[in-house]
């Protein structure tokens, strides 16, 4: 997974075997967020994460994946979330609602059930900035770093049996 300037790095020995992560996806900007996806499953790959342990939900856009993720998480199915989606800056405010409206929704769904939900929706000024966050192997990929991060927290919360 790459790393570039003020990034977290992948924690050395990071193992996701026996986890099971469960993957919320937005349709909206849907040629982002299948670039997303890409990387999600390859970083998923990785770290040891077994394809049939991944349990994989779509939403119509960025505002509902709060809603996926809580689905996921409270069906005690999963031991982490991933949710990815674009939300690009258009010509009305509808950008700043959306934008944060999912990133406190998924932050109340990991604080209220306990399961960690990695926060893999882009959030750019333009198409530009979200096919730069969205490369392929050896680029930067958001989706990859959620990945990283859903394993890192859930064996988190295993350790120290959080949630």
């Amino acid at each position: 997974m790459a790393a570039g300037t003020g990034r977290a790095g992948v924690p050395e020995g990071l193992d996701g075997r026996g986890l099971r992560i469960g993957v919320v996806r937005a349709r909206w900007n849907a040629h982002i967020v299948e670039r997303l996806a890409d990387g999600v499953h390859r970083a998923l790959k990785a770290l040891e994460v077994d394809p049939g342990d991944v349990v994989e939900v779509e939403v119509p856009g960025s505002f509902e994946i709060p809603f996926g993720a809580r689905a996921l998480a409270t069906a005690g199915d999963v031991d982490a979330v991933v949710c990815i989606g674009a939300v690009i800056r258009g010509e009305t405010t509808h950008y700043d609602i959306v934008a944060g409206e999912c990133a406190r929704g998924v932050q109340q769904v990991q604080l209220t059930t306990g399961v960690p939900v990695a926060f893999g929706v882009l959030t750019t000024e333009d198409e530009r900035q979200a096919l730069a966050r969205s490369e392929g192997p050896g680029g930067h990929n958001v989706g990859e770093e959620a990945a990283a991060v859903a394993v890192e927290m859930a064996l988190l919360r295993r350790r120290f049996g959080a949630g």
